[in-house]
């Protein structure tokens, strides 16, 4: 039996009709099973109890375990590169971070495009910086601390949690707008203890890891990152009040593999932003130093895509290399 060209055509649109209708089903059904989160840092981390937070609100709300899969290596370019090669289904997510936008430029050679492989889903949270100085420093205020770094190039050490890392990269925006000379001092563990006795003398912390010294005197807020000044420091300005423009906060996200269907996105989204409006989470939150973040998923995508273009800009001004 012979098929004409005809009669193949009507085949395969047949087929196409019924994987499209199958995968519709698929979507309106989700989700029928354990979901898992991949998270590119240590278990325990701020950014892993941040992930195990919303998976618990998210397997309450849609009735089927958010599992987080902590997977480490490359900088959490593994977790997003593995992210990037899973089937678009909804069951593999990306605990997408400020981290990602600054590796999208920092590494040369990554085997996915952050901008294209993975999807905005669901914002989360914004974890603001805090400009700290140890208190042996003369400065009380930000325009001092910038007189006194004008004054004293290159004597001035800035701590940091590695290379290219959030507290880094925004240290590197500070010295771009404020034509001032920082000496970089990364740190692979905890750089608080030295800040404390001085041997480095800034940070920009996330409040998170350093409000206890703040609140106890060890270290000296002199202006906060964010656009906005914040409810836990209500009187310390923000950096933007002596540096017009000036924005720098850490961030938390859900992302997928491109591909996703959109009917599967919202329903994340919906299921995340009813989160970060119930007031008992937005405490839990806060408790963790985390400011809700309620974005649409256009919303989300457009806020990564300017976070991107923003520290590529400093990367290049600052030439920071991968360590």
């Amino acid at each position: 039996m012979k098929f004409s060209r005809r009669d193949f055509l009507h085949a395969t649109a047949g087929v196409a009709v019924l994987q499209a209708g199958s995968r519709m089903a698929a979507a309106q059904s989700y989700p029928s099973r354990p979901v898992h989160v991949l998270v590119g840092y240590a278990a325990g981390s701020a950014s892993d109890i941040i992930a195990r937070l919303m998976a618990q609100q998210l397997s309450q709300q849609l009735e089927q375990q958010f599992v987080v899969e902590n997977r480490l290596g490359a900088a959490t370019n593994l977790a997003a590169e593995d992210v990037s090669r899973a089937t678009p289904d909804g069951y593999t997510l990306l605990l997408i971070t400020s981290a990602n936008t600054v590796n999208a430029t920092l590494y040369k050679n990554l085997n996915f495009n952050l901008a294209t492989d993975i999807v905005p889903v669901a914002s989360l949270d914004l974890v603001p910086y805090v400009l700290e100085i140890n208190p042996l420093l003369p400065a009380k205020t930000l325009p001092e601390f910038i007189a006194y770094a004008k004054a004293n190039p290159g004597k001035i050490n800035m701590a940091s949690n590695g290379v290219g890392s959030g507290p880094h990269v925004a240290g590197e925006l500070f010295q771009m707008m404020a034509s001032v000379k920082l000496v970089h001092v990364p740190y692979t563990g905890n750089p608080y203890a030295d800040l404390i006795a001085g041997q480095v003398q800034m940070m920009f912390s996330p409040i998170p890891a350093s409000i206890g010294y703040v609140k106890s005197g060890q270290l000296r807020p002199l202006a906060v990152g964010t656009p906005e000044r914040l409810a836990i420091l209500p009187d310390i300005p923000t950096v933007a009040e002596t540096l017009p423009g000036y924005d720098a906060s850490g961030w938390h996200g859900l992302a997928a593999p491109k591909g996703i269907p959109p009917l599967i996105v919202e329903t994340i989204n919906k299921a995340a932003m009813a989160d970060l409006a119930d007031s008992a989470f937005k405490s839990k939150l806060a408790d963790l130093g985390g400011i809700p973040m309620p974005m649409t998923p256009a919303e989300f995508g457009k806020f990564i895509s300017a976070d991107i273009d923003k520290w590529a800009k400093v990367i290049k001004f600052a030439d920071i290399k991968p360590a």
